[in-house]
């Protein structure tokens, strides 16, 4: 099961690199580089042994937060064309918290499962 979890970690580094990547012509492509790099520096340390409970739970919460803030009035689907471009995108991005958020949980679920079975 550890290298289960040390493979998606990996793996989630090498997509939230990528999804930080593909953000460079958003026009708020510094605000979702931090977003997905700090994610993406989260499954590293994940990775590594060095990320803990706290750390994973309060952005697992800031994602949720983010989430909220983000998510369209109207929510129209995520394929362009099939509505206001502003509620697509807005839908989009929402998702991708959704995604980084789910990440994060999983951590820190996993962190303190390890750590109540060492006990």
């Amino acid at each position: 099961m550890k290298n289960l979890f040390k493979f998606l970690s990996l793996l989630f580094t090498i997509l939230f690199v990528w999804a930080a990547y593909v953000q460079y012509n958003d026009p708020d492509a510094l605000l979702w580089y931090a977003i997905y790099g700090v994610a993406a520096a989260a499954s590293l340390l994940f990775y590594l042994g060095k990320l803990n409970f706290t750390g994973a739970i309060i952005l697992s919460g800031i994602y949720l937060v983010g989430i909220f803030i983000l998510w369209p009035d109207k929510f129209e689907g995520v394929t362009i064309g099939n509505g206001d471009i502003d509620n697509i995108e807005r839908g989009r991005e929402s998702l991708g918290l959704l995604i980084v958020a789910i990440v994060m949980l999983i951590y820190a679920l996993r962190l303190l499962w390890v750590k109540k079975s060492k006990v």
